[in-house]
């Protein structure tokens, strides 16, 4: 195969209404930039953040050891094939989460570090996935998959919003990243090649309407104004992207097309299906190089999931947090089991030397550490090697060490893709250890 006909080789296939990526082929380079000859194994580093609310079994969550001899208390018994591959992270906080109320201050700020505005108004902060979809929002058709299993609670509880409870991604300060709950809607945003109508006719007619009311109001509702229009910079996104074919810089996915059907409309009655859904969407996003962050709410803080599948059927999700019962750890299980189940799709794809788990950090957290609101350290764990960079099969403890800000993890983080800042929520420098 000549050189010329590698150059001209179009990196996405395109179907009706479909866009799918070539597959990574290990015995062709990739031809990058003119005299540089890049190999196709070097695949880029994907995050993807996890999210359980209201904490864990108190007595349960808990590592000791380090490698493949590395011991788990019983909710992480999910992960033991993944010992060598994890870090299990010990006494990180965020400061803000220990003012205002329970559950809405102890979520909303959980990925950003800041402060959280009271009185049912919402203001938080951008959160550190989304500072990653801005840096990698021009690689990807998708600069961030957003997923949740749970719709947003709007009320307000103790003087803050629901929201707060219902949302870990922040594009902005007072703008929530949309949350898709719908399989089938999520599926259709990695492929589908048109924005639709609808979308395009609602962006015409909320900038409209904003043109029309910015010219009557007073400079600080223009402020406020321009703060609430962030909220269709997804939309705006989504209609930019459509049938963008992407640019991979020495590097082809593994995947020619999608190898699971669309999901069925509508919301899976059964949570474990519903779950596994959103979990094999990720995979599809990371795999066909659609998006290289993802994050996956698998249920609200303050919860009202039911887990029939369990045969804990008698109490919300909420309310079970609230005792040690052999009940709340076989839901802890079943959540962990999750995240088992995306690693281990991850790492049964291989990205040249590595496999793509190996090419991913998978962060999992909650917004306590077990459901009686302890916020004072978070239950943190992190799998993949983050492209090589991270080291796994290890416990790191910051109880009793100073500048243990949670904030200093996504410095840590960011920096594995290569976004370095000054500064992030209240951390001025990253984890030496991670």
């Amino acid at each position: 195969m000549t050189r010329k006909h590698l150059d001209s080789r179009r990196l996405f296939l395109r179907g009706v209404g479909v866009t799918m990526a070539l597959p990574w082929l290990e015995s062709l380079p990739v031809w990058g930039a003119p005299g540089e000859r890049k190999p196709g194994s070097e695949a880029p580093v994907r995050l993807g953040v996890l999210f359980a609310g209201n904490g864990f079994h108190s007595k349960e969550w808990w590592a000791k050891g380090e490698g493949a001899a590395m011991e788990l208390g019983q909710v992480l018994a999910p992960l033991q094939d993944f010992c060598q591959k994890m870090l299990f992270v010990r006494g990180l906080y965020n400061e803000e989460a220990l003012k205002g109320n329970i559950h809405s201050s102890q979520t909303g700020n959980l990925l950003s570090g800041a402060p959280l505005a009271s009185g049912g108004e919402i203001r938080s902060g951008a959160s550190f996935d989304q500072v990653l979809a801005q840096r990698y929002g021009n690689s990807t058709k998708v600069p961030s998959l957003v997923l949740g299993c749970e719709k947003s609670n709007p009320s307000v509880h103790k003087n803050y919003s629901m929201l707060y409870s219902s949302h870990i991604s922040w594009s902005s300060p007072t703008t929530p990243t949309p949350l898709e709950i719908f399989p089938a809607l999520a599926f259709d945003r990695l492929f589908k090649d048109e924005a639709s109508k609808a979308d395009q006719s609602v962006l015409d007619a909320v900038l409209s309407d904003a043109r029309d009311l910015r010219r009557d109001i007073s400079t600080g509702d223009q402020r406020k104004l321009d703060e609430y229009l962030e909220s269709i910079r997804d939309v705006e996104q989504r209609i930019a992207n459509a049938g963008k074919r992407g640019q991979f810089e020495g590097w082809r996915p593994t995947l020619d097309k999608p190898n699971i059907p669309r999901p069925a409309d509508g919301i899976p009655q059964d949570i474990a299906e519903h779950m596994r859904l959103m979990t094999d969407i990720v995979v599809l996003g990371f795999q066909t190089d659609t998006t290289r962050i993802a994050t996956l709410k698998l249920n609200n803080d303050h919860s009202s999931l039911r887990f029939p599948n369990l045969g804990v059927d008698y109490m919300i999700h909420h309310l079970l947090s609230h005792a040690d019962t052999p009940d709340w750890l076989k839901v802890n299980q079943f959540f962990l089991e999750q995240l088992a189940y995306l690693a281990r799709k991850l790492d049964s794809v291989r990205e040249g030397e590595r496999t793509l788990l190996d090419n991913t950090m998978l962060l999992f957290c909650s917004s306590m550490l077990t459901g009686n609101h302890e916020a004072r350290q978070l239950p943190v764990v992190v799998l993949g090697g983050g492209g090589g960079r991270i080291q796994g099969g290890r416990v790191i403890d910051y109880r009793e060490k100073p500048d243990r800000q949670m904030c200093r993890l996504f410095l840590s983080l960011m920096d594995k893709m290569d976004v370095r800042l000054p500064r992030f929520g209240d951390a001025t420098r990253p984890l030496d250890e991670v």
